[in-house]
């Protein structure tokens, strides 16, 4: 496989009017015209005479995702159960961009995975020849790249990664630590709950299990943390560093030249480096459930204090689009304008992505239409590069 860019979707022309355009920066009446691929002209106050007329639903940039878990249940629907991968992608694109996500980033771990030695996160490889096989074909709906969860603690994996970036468009790296007593998981007692919830581990395998995490830990994580760095600077990717919780690990992040503090556990942390200049990205179920389900900071209060600045899904695709607009009312989001670029312009940037997030004139034409029922978005129609794929 290798790291070529697809097929080009077909171009036609297509115009779009609305009286809600959702600009970066305010809502206007008026008519998108797109063709090529790209938005070549916005007419404002204007509803062009043979656009499709979208009424009062939204226009907005088709939304960019740098952090998704989502195929894994599609390539392991059971446990110990590997669907076809190249069969999973597809599926898994298909709810992507019904969920009007227009590029995304399929989040892949690298690194032993613990917990599953045939699970998603030990067909790493497997995975990503998937998506390139499927990307060639020039039919996935959405727009792939990779984000690469780097495990540090893992026999391996900087070998791993590196054999990777030699074949797959990566478009962001983060650094993750899930040993046991450390980040997330400080109180090792709600890490047992979890893993008595999921598993059928006595006491005494957890405590087996617990030891061999921070055994590898102790062996493998600074070295490994040190390599992927390297990487990432050589092949000039963003990184992210995963579950910052104190001052000192967002100290950390700054060295090392970290650029996106995803899923930071307290407002210490996602305020230190909201400060230094980091973009804080948090989960739209985090938003929608009120809270943490790990039972660590809100989303929403983040919001509140200004201090998010990028949402993902995580883990259900159609909470992206639903989460930013319920925090539209958030004063220092900024309405909606404000909330879509959560999910469109902030994430496209750090990501690289200059041609895109942003309904404007030179940008690709990805975008959706949203209606809002009872203010709960909907979407009704998806455009990537101009052309309708959900």
């Amino acid at each position: 496989m290798n790291k070529h860019a697809p097929p080009s979707l077909s171009t036609g022309s297509l115009t779009l009017a609305a009286r809600r355009i959702v600009l970066a920066d305010r809502e206007i009446a008026g008519t998108v015209h797109m063709d090529g691929g790209f938005i070549v002209g916005l007419e404002e106050d204007v509803i062009a005479q043979g656009a499709i007329d979208c009424g009062d639903d939204l226009l907005i940039p088709g939304l960019v995702e740098l952090h998704t878990d989502h195929l894994e249940p599609h390539f392991s629907p059971r446990p110990k159960v590997n669907w076809d991968a190249f069969s999973a992608v597809f599926s898994y694109d298909a709810q992507i961009a019904a969920a009007g996500i227009t590029t995304v980033l399929d989040s892949l771990r690298v690194g032993r995975d613990f917990d599953n030695a045939k699970g998603a996160g030990s067909a790493l490889f497997e995975l990503g020849q998937s998506i390139a096989r499927a990307r060639s074909t020039g039919l996935l709906r959405a727009d792939h790249y990779t984000h690469l969860r780097c495990e540090i603690p893992c026999e391996g994996m900087v070998d791993d990664a590196r054999r990777y970036l030699a074949h797959f468009d990566v478009r962001l790296m983060s650094l993750m630590d899930h040993t046991p007593g450390e980040r997330q998981f400080r109180d090792e007692e709600k890490l047992r709950n979890y893993y008595r919830g999921k598993t059928t581990k006595t006491d005494a395998e957890l405590d087996d299990y617990f030891a061999e995490r921070k055994r590898y830990a102790q062996l493998f994580a600074a070295g490994n943390k040190e390599g992927i760095v390297a990487l990432a600077k050589a092949h000039g990717i963003a990184m992210a560093s995963h579950d910052d919780t104190t001052e000192d690990h967002v100290a950390e992040s700054l060295s090392l030249g970290v650029a996106v503090a995803e899923f930071p556990t307290t407002i210490e942390a996602a305020a230190a480096s909201h400060g230094a200049g980091l973009s804080v990205l948090m989960g739209a179920p985090n938003v929608l459930l009120g809270g943490s389900h790990s039972g660590n900071v809100s989303a929403r209060h983040l919001a509140e204090e200004g201090l998010l600045d990028i949402l993902s899904s995580d883990y259900v695709p159609a909470s992206l689009l639903v989460g930013a607009m319920a925090l539209a009312d958030v004063p220092a989001v900024g309405g909606i304008p404000g909330a879509i670029r959560l999910v469109t312009k902030t994430p496209a940037a750090v990501a690289g992505f200059t041609d895109r997030g942003e309904i404007a004139a030179g940008k690709r034409a990805d975008v959706l239409r949203v209606a809002l029922v009872d203010g709960y978005p909907v979407v009704r129609e998806v455009y990537r590069q101009g052309n309708r794929v959900a």
